[in-house]
C-alpha cells in the first residue's frame, strides 16, 4: 500500500486501522521541512525579543547629555518609555491564542513582525518630531503586535512537531528569545557607538523585513497546507499527532481553565517571574550607565551575559527533557518539576 493509498483509506474509513495503529518510520530527508519551520520560528523570537529590548540600550545613548541632540528626559519619563511596550503586550495574549486557533499562526506571526519592523523604522522620526509621547505610542503598537507572536508560535509548534520531538523543538524555538535579548544587548552598544542610536532601530527594522519575506516563501500554517513538505514527512507528523485525515478542532474549556487551581498557581508564578525578569532586563543598562558609569559598548556586553548563559544551557536541558520521559526514567510531570527546581 502506498502512502497516498494509506492516507485515503484512513480518511475514508475504508480500513479498520486508526492513526495510532499505523507505524510510520521517520523520513530521512536531508533537512526536513518541519526543521525549516522550527528555524523560522526560532528567528522570529530572536527578532521579536531583540525589538522589545532595543530601547533599553538606545535610551542610554538618547539621554546622554555629553552627546549632541540628546533628549532631556527625566528618569520617570525614561521609565514610562521603557514600560510602554508592555502596556500593549499584555492586552492581546488571550485573544491572540483564540485567533491563532481560528485563523492559523502563520498569518498572525507575519503581521506581527511586519508591524514591528515598520514601527521600528519609524521610532527615530517619532523621537525627533513627536517627543517621548510618540515614542511611547510606537512602543505600545509594537507591544500590541507582539502579543500575537508567542500564542501563534505555540499554535504552530502544536501542528508541526511530532510528539517525541516536542521538548527539544520547544527548547530550540524558545531559546530564540534569550539569544534575541543577548544579541540585541551585545551589538546595540557597538552600533550606537559607530552610527548613532537611530541605527539600532533601522537595523532591527531591516532584519524584520527580511524575515517576513523569507517566511512568506518558506513558511506554512501546517503540514497539510505546506507545498514544500514531502508526503512521507507529512504522514509522519500527522501520525505522531493523531491527525491523519484532518486536524482536530477542540473548543476552549474556559470554565475548567479559570477554575483550575494548578492553572491559577501558574499564573501567579509566571507573573512573578516576568516581573523580575523584565525589570532586570529593561533597567540594567540604565543602571550600569547612571550608577556604575560603564561606557555603552561594555554596557551592552555585560548586560548580554546572563541571557547568553540561558541560551547555551537551554540545549542540554531541552535534550534531557525529551530523553528522560522517552526512556521512562521520569514522567513528563516529574521531568518538568526537576527542571524547574534546577532553575530555582
Amino acid at each position: 500500500m502506498s502512502i497516498y493509498e494509506l492516507i485515503a483509506s484512513i480518511k475514508n474509513k475504508k480500513c479498520k486501522m486508526s492513526a495510532e495503529d499505523v507505524e510510520v518510520k521517520k523520513p530521512k530527508d536531508v533537512f526536513p521541512i518541519r526543521h525549516v519551520q522550527t528555524m523560522m520560528m526560532f528567528f522570529a523570537l530572536v527578532i521579536c525579543y531583540g525589538m522589545r529590548v532595543n530601547m533599553s540600550i538606545a535610551i542610554v545613548v538618547m539621554t546622554d547629555k555629553t552627546l549632541e541632540n540628546s533628549f532631556d528626559w527625566s528618569m520617570q519619563t525614561q521609565s514610562v518609555i521603557l514600560s510602554s511596550f508592555f502596556w500593549g503586550y499584555i492586552v492581546l495574549q488571550i485573544p491572540a491564542g483564540e485567533m491563532a486557533a481560528k485563523f492559523g499562526g502563520m498569518i498572525l506571526v507575519t503581521i506581527a513582525i511586519s508591524v514591528n519592523a515598520l514601527v521600528s523604522l519609524a521610532v527615530p522620526l517619532a523621537a525627533y518630531y513627536g517627543g517621548w509621547q510618540m515614542v511611547c505610542v510606537c512602543r505600545v503598537i509594537q507591544g500590541l503586535a507582539q502579543g500575537f507572536v508567542v500564542p501563534s508560535i505555540y499554535n504552530l509548534i502544536g501542528k508541526w512537531t511530532p510528539i517525541d520531538e516536542k521538548s527539544r523543538t520547544g527548547a530550540v524555538i524558545n531559546s530564540g528569545s534569550q539569544l534575541g535579548n543577548a544579541i540585541q544587548l551585545l551589538i546595540s552598544g557597538f552600533i550606537a557607538d559607530a552610527w548613532g542610536w537611530p541605527a539600532i532601530f533601522y537595523v532591527n527594522g531591516v532584519v524584520g523585513a527580511v524575515w517576513v519575506v523569507l517566511y512568506i516563501i518558506l513558511g506554512s500554517d501546517s503540514p497539510q497546507k505546506s507545498k514544500l513538505i514531502s508526503a512521507e514527512e507529512r504522514l509522519y507528523i500527522q501520525t505522531s499527532l493523531g491527525q491523519v485525515g484532518g486536524q482536530k478542532k477542540l473548543k476552549t474549556p474556559w470554565k475548567a481553565i479559570w477554575t483550575s487551581i494548578p492553572f491559577i498557581s501558574l499564573i501567579v508564578l509566571h507573573c512573578s517571574q516576568n516581573w523580575g525578569y523584565w525589570t532586570l532586563m529593561t533597567e540594567m543598562p540604565s543602571y550600569m550607565k547612571k550608577v556604575l558609569d560603564v561606557d555603552i559598548k561594555a554596557n551592552g556586553v555585560m548586560s548580554a551575559l546572563p541571557y547568553l548563559a540561558v541560551y547555551f544551557l537551554s540545549f542540554p536541558f531541552g535534550y534531557l527533557s525529551d530523553y528522560l520521559p522517552n526512556k521512562k526514567y521520569l514522567s513528563v510531570t516529574a521531568t518538568r518539576k526537576l527542571s524547574n527546581s534546577i532553575g530555582k
